[in-house]
């Protein structure tokens, strides 16, 4: 049983704080707080002031342990780069039969005349993620990568046309960039 492939270290930027609340992986940095829990069970983590250290508790060999700990390290590096660069996704607004009107308003997106509705929808945005609509791109900003791609998803799902051909009818908010950090400034 080799001990190199169960053993990573993962260095963290200098503004970033990570620590271990009980079964919580906490996150701070000069864009907020992340914290995410972790299998106990499965993977031990030690956190340092410049690096976050995780040792796998199973068999190192199996490709289902070697793909537990490599999903770690993005959740990781994910934290980590959320609270430091911070996480963006871009939609865009395709209104082929009527002009929608999409305004963010506090903590949903809302969504008037689609398909002509005389009732608006309306998406949630999960604590954290904000838009901010720009002609017809919405643009979703937070510091974790799982709530802005999950408020994505909501608006996605917010336009779902039903009882309507989708090839003719093509209305809807897609997305065209998914969650991912910011590019470093």
């Amino acid at each position: 049983m080799s001990t190199e492939e169960s053993v990573v270290s993962i260095p963290i930027p200098p503004k970033v704080k990570i620590r271990l609340e009980g079964r919580m992986l906490v996150g701070e940095g000069p864009l907020g707080t992340v914290a995410r829990p972790f299998p106990k069970d499965a993977i031990n983590v030690a956190a340092s002031a410049n690096s976050v250290t995780l040792t796998l508790r199973l068999p190192p060999h199996r490709r289902e342990s070697k793909a537990l700990l490599r999903t770690w390290v993005a959740h990781v590096n994910n934290i980590a780069g959320g609270v430091s660069r911070g996480v963006e996704a871009r939609m865009k607004i395709v209104a082929a039969h009527f002009p929608m009107k999409v305004a963010a308003k506090g903590s949903e997106l809302v969504i008037e005349n689609f398909l002509g509705e005389k009732h608006p929808r309306s998406a949630p945005l999960l604590p954290g993620t904000k838009a901010t609509v720009e002609g017809e791109f919405v643009l979703l900003a937070g510091n974790d990568v799982e709530q802005v791609g999950q408020s994505a998803a909501n608006i996605e799902r917010a336009t779902h046309i039903r009882d309507y051909d989708p090839r003719v009818f093509q209305d809807g908010i897609y997305l065209i960039e998914s969650a991912h950090l910011k590019e470093a400034s």
